[in-house]
């Protein structure tokens, strides 16, 4: 893929959004036909074209299946099994709690679009141009300049995603602890923080992307 000049800061050209690049997320993440509001499946599918569009990744195939670029990074796989099994688990909670309380009154359009969005900044966070122009330049763009789920969150407002798909990606990391996330957020940080304790717990994580004061999980032990 073509790269703007070295006097652009290395940054990546972005491609047009084709209907090609529209089907082939649809293919990667499947679930997106469990959201009934065609509207808002359609502008879930353009996150990703968006994200994609706007990166050195041709695919969410291509994106590492790590939690933070060389961070909590799963033995094998890719950030589609990251994103549909956020996913899974996030509707499994949802009608659970739904069943139990149905006064909770969860949105699961919301849950499924917020799953598969809830990383879509990953695109940018990931990018080996980005990451290679913020290890050069740190005191000019910071490191990274902006992480995924802030970046996340421009990319659902800047395709029209409704504010509260916005505020999942935003929220569902480290960054919701500063302010108070919503229903469905709080079920999709749940279930994306259940997908990485379980690979954790279970050894299913590379060692050294793993921070020293847990790594007793993933060395030297058998499971």
């Amino acid at each position: 893929m073509a790269r703007t000049s070295a006097t652009n800061g290395g940054r990546v050209t972005a491609r047009p959004i084709t209907e090609s690049l529209r089907r082939q997320v649809r293919e990667e993440l499947p679930e997106v036909a469990g959201i009934a509001d065609l509207a808002l499946q359609d502008k879930t599918v353009e996150a990703w074209a968006f994200a994609l569009a706007h990166s050195s990744f041709k695919s969410i195939r291509d994106i590492p299946p790590a939690g933070n670029p060389d961070t909590n990074e799963a033995k094998r796989g890719d950030q589609t099994d990251h994103l549909r099994g956020v996913t899974r688990l996030a509707i499994a909670i949802a009608k659970e709690m739904q069943a139990a309380y149905p006064e909770l009154g969860i949105d699961m359009d919301v849950i499924i679009a917020g799953g598969l969005v809830h990383d879509v900044g990953k695109a940018w966070e990931f990018d080996p141009a980005n990451r290679k122009r913020w290890k050069a330049s740190q005191k000019q763009f910071g490191r990274p300049s902006i992480r995924h789920p802030a970046y996340g969150a421009h990319i659902c407002l800047t395709v029209g995603l409704p504010e509260e798909i916005a505020h999942i990606a935003m929220a569902h990391s480290g960054e919701g602890e500063l302010l108070l996330r919503s229903l469905e957020c709080m079920i999709v940080h749940q279930a994306d923080y259940t997908f990485w304790n379980t690979l954790h717990a279970g050894g299913q994580l590379k060692p050294e992307t793993v921070s020293p004061e847990k790594r007793r999980y993933v060395v030297d032990r058998t499971f």
